[in-house]
């Protein structure tokens, strides 16, 4: 990648709906090589994809959760059955595998401290093998990046 590539990454970072034109424009490149370049970086999996930034409130799921989680063993259908029961949850909105303890970072988008109440004892509670469960519950979001 050369500094035309990583422009192309930033324009796109802040932008993902600019039109071919828009981007060769501000990279300055023409629209040609501007759209190799986007295609390039797309087959070679830098750019993995495009997606809208929804207001959570919208969707009512305003109240976020960060969890760290450890389990009682590390064996494969433990890690296995935890992994697959949590990323098949709507709430789940990242989920991370740590090294050290926490086993786990969880962050848990919902509409209100009941419904985190009911995420977290019928869907991760009842998971086997849990060992330990810490909530934080966030006060200001002050920086993040999609």
């Amino acid at each position: 990648m050369d500094g035309i590539d990583e422009a192309i990454i930033v324009e796109l970072e802040r932008d993902g709906r600019l039109t071919n034109v828009e981007l060769a424009q501000r990279v300055g490149l023409t629209t040609g090589p501007c759209l190799r370049r986007v295609q390039r970086l797309e087959a070679e999996g830098v750019i993995q994809g495009y997606r809208a930034v929804i207001d959570p409130t919208a969707r009512g799921r305003s109240f976020e959760v960060l969890i760290d989680l450890s389990l009682e063993a590390q064996d494969a259908e433990t890690v296995e059955r935890f992994e697959d029961t949590l990323t098949k949850a709507p709430e789940v909105r990242e989920l991370r595998r740590l090294f050290g303890a926490p086993d786990y970072f969880v962050r848990v988008a919902v509409a209100d401290l009941a419904a985190y109440e009911t995420f977290l004892s019928q869907q991760v509670m009842t998971i086997p093998r849990i060992k330990n469960v810490t909530s934080h519950f966030t006060m200001k979001t002050v920086k993040t990046e999609p």
